[in-house]
């Protein structure tokens, strides 16, 4: 791959994010924050998308989309995957929850909450299974190998693929609200960072893709819990 070339795909997780709410609050007659709990389902429908995109950029340039990430096999250790998971869970959870604290005053603000509307009980079982299983392939095949592989400056290839990893999230689900875009954006960014730098050190996603699933796993099971008992989410919000 040129690395002499911009990584043009980085923003186009957050550009397809908001197209698709702004588009899809119109031909529903909504507001767009009234279909955030479609959020799951968007992001595995962009998911596909990304990772076609990843598949067809590596072809053009040569390569597969395994050499593309530097998939390597048999290179991870478990204590690697063990000691990921722990980062990404205490970097992702701990942020989150410590940026919604000094931005609303509470470790879950009203946009976390509407995140775990139900959606459909089939929808909500299929994603179970497609939204954390795509969400590494799609995001850290777009960041991590496409973004941090394709520049030479070594700050730069950590700063700016973290920030674009930072900035789609503020658009998962889409909110036209100042405070939720810095508590978004704020709450990913010291872990997109980490993720970055150390993809950059180690040149090996396997243990950040698996971190990775698993904590958009417990995104699913939250999302999936409430649809199969819509009446758990209705005491919540009304707690």
């Amino acid at each position: 791959m040129d690395k002499n070339k911009l990584p043009w795909l980085l923003p186009v997780r957050s550009v397809l994010f908001l197209l698709i709410f702004v588009i899809g609050a119109a031909l529903t007659g909504k507001a767009v924050d009234e279909i955030t709990n479609w959020w799951t389902v968007v992001v595995t429908v962009v998911n596909v998308i990304t990772i076609a995109l990843l598949v067809i950029t590596a072809k053009r340039s040569g390569k597969t989309y395994k050499e593309l990430i530097n998939y390597k096999k048999g290179v991870t250790k478990i204590r690697q995957v063990i000691g990921m998971i722990v980062i990404v869970f205490l970097l992702g959870m701990g942020f989150m929850y410590l940026t919604a604290f000094l931005l609303y005053g509470t470790v879950m603000p009203e946009p976390a909450v509407k995140m775990a509307a139900p959606i459909p009980a089939v929808l909500a079982v299929i994603n179970f299974l497609l939204f954390p299983l795509t969400v590494p392939f799609a995001e850290d095949g777009l960041y991590l190998g496409y973004g941090v592989n394709r520049i030479k400056n070594d700050k730069l290839a950590v700063i700016i693929p973290a920030f674009f990893f930072a900035v789609q999230h503020c658009f998962i689900p889409v909110f036209f609200d100042v405070k939720y875009i810095l508590y978004r954006f704020f709450s990913f960014l010291p872990l997109t960072l980490v993720l970055c730098w150390h993809y950059r050190k180690h040149r090996n996603p396997l243990p950040i893709m698996i971190g990775h699933g698993l904590i958009d796993m417990s995104m699913s099971v939250m999302v999936l819990v409430m649809s199969l008992g819509p009446a758990l989410y209705e005491s919540m919000i009304n707690a």
